[in-house]
């Protein structure tokens, strides 16, 4: 035993504490590798790292495995191989009942120190086990038994593990509810949001209404039309250039909307997209059935993030996984935009196939229709759309910066209580404050 400094959360303890690797107060014993000759429909529930974080579906075996492997309520864990701040370090497991652990979570043996004490300290040091001790692709990282086990953890008497988590179990679960109440805020304004767009394209300002004959709207001003789209719009497609022709791949510049562009709107925050990550060639194009667009053209995937819609900011060609359409004069594109994502849950919920990955299919699009005001008006729709999205996404961007903050201040909290950075027997509800995370 030491007292040094530690690599992380300011670095200084106080005087009476020791700094000890992990594996002078546990044991690290790895989950069993289940194969799927081991697994059945009944028997032990098997605790995978989906389960960790809360999932109820479980796999099952009707092995009979060692008590190593064997987890309890109370029992601390740890996910040595998953994705940062999401699904990687301590569990405290909660579920009663006997369950088997699988590969890729340690059981976290402990002795001579207060399991809970262990966990928050764990907590403490997870960021930077994360940035120091792990290895991995992108998006997922991995720590051995050894570095794990090497990890130094500030010790305090056992009194005062047991005040450090009582405080911690207590003070972080103050922070989660209010955590629960910012996202049930974020869910609210997000249903307010869709909904005003809805509202907005079905004319919900016109008092003379009649029955709409669209299956994703009640009602419709009573002089509006229901037109089908491609009266209004051409529809087209495309293409990926065949790969085994590396020529057809050189001098590319024409940009080429592929699925990996809906990030961009996703969040239906962005109605044009300008840059595009890959590009394709002017004889690509020829040798292909892509076809290239003109600017304004709208575009919707039907395939694996099926549903996402955009406009084109440029000329642009897309891959096969999307369909466009190019408007008419009685049709403003971004009218049709936002009628697209107006419908987007029938798009889903009604023509979308399959249980994994959801595909809308061309000829179900071709049918598509949508209500038809004066062009006029559509772009005085579409100006009251962008008006109330914007005071929709500001506060959505308040709630979310409050979030952040309370993240912060629960990653500060953590740290410093584990720490000794103050003494939570006499802290109050200011005392982290400027305390390092």
């Amino acid at each position: 035993m030491t007292h040094a400094r530690l690599p992380y959360g300011g670095g200084a303890t106080p005087d009476t504490w020791d700094i000890v690797p992990l594996r002078y107060l546990a044991t690290l014993t790895n989950g069993y590798v289940f194969n799927s000759a081991d697994r059945s429909d009944e028997g032990t529930p098997i605790v995978r790292i989906e389960n960790l974080n809360g999932s109820p579906h479980f796999n099952r075996s009707a092995l009979s495995l060692p008590d190593k492997y064997r987890v309890e309520a109370g029992d601390l864990l740890f996910s040595w191989s998953g994705n940062p701040g999401t699904s990687f370090g301590p569990y405290l497991w909660a579920a009663p009942g006997k369950h088997y652990l699988n590969q890729h979570i340690f059981k976290v043996g402990v002795h001579g120190c207060d399991p809970r004490w262990l966990y928050w300290a764990l907590k403490a040091a997870t960021h930077w086990i994360e940035r120091r001790l792990t290895s991995g692709m992108i998006g997922m990282v991995h720590v051995t038994k050894e570095d794990l086990a090497g990890v130094p953890i500030p010790v305090p008497p056992r009194e005062a593990q047991i005040r450090i988590a009582d405080y911690l179990d207590a003070e972080t679960g103050r922070i989660d509810t209010l955590e629960r109440v910012l996202r049930r805020e974020l869910e609210l304004l997000a249903e307010r949001r869709s909904a005003g767009v809805v509202a907005a394209v079905s004319g919900s300002a016109h008092a003379h209404r009649r029955t709409s004959t669209l299956p994703w709207l009640d009602t419709v001003p009573a002089a509006w039309q229901e037109v089908r789209l491609g009266l209004l719009a051409r529809m087209g497609s495309g293409h990926t250039p065949s790969r085994s022709h590396p020529e057809w791949w050189t001098d590319c510049t024409i940009p080429w909307i592929t699925t990996g562009e809906v990030k961009q709107v996703r969040d239906d925050r962005v109605e044009e997209v300008h840059e595009t990550r890959e590009k394709i060639s002017e004889l690509g194009l020829a040798h292909s059935a892509a076809e290239l667009h003109p600017k304004g053209t709208v575009f919707l995937c039907r395939t694996a993030s099926a549903g996402y819609s955009g406009i084109m900011g440029l000329d642009m060609a897309t891959s096969q996984d999307f369909v466009t359409w190019t408007c008419g004069p009685r049709l403003v594109p971004h009218y049709l935009l936002w009628c697209l994502r107006a419908m987007r849950p029938d798009l889903l919920g009604r023509l979308a196939m399959g249980s994994t990955h959801k595909t809308i299919y061309v000829p179900d699009l071709q049918m598509l229709r949508v209500p038809l005001p004066p062009v006029e008006e559509q772009e005085r729709i579409v100006r009251e759309i962008r008006r109330q999205n914007a005071r929709f996404d500001a506060l959505t961007d308040r709630v979310r910066r409050q979030q952040e903050l309370l993240r912060e201040r629960r990653q500060s909290l953590v740290t410093a209580a584990v720490t000794g950075q103050f003494d939570v027997s006499a802290a109050g509800p200011t005392a982290t404050a400027g305390v390092a995370a």
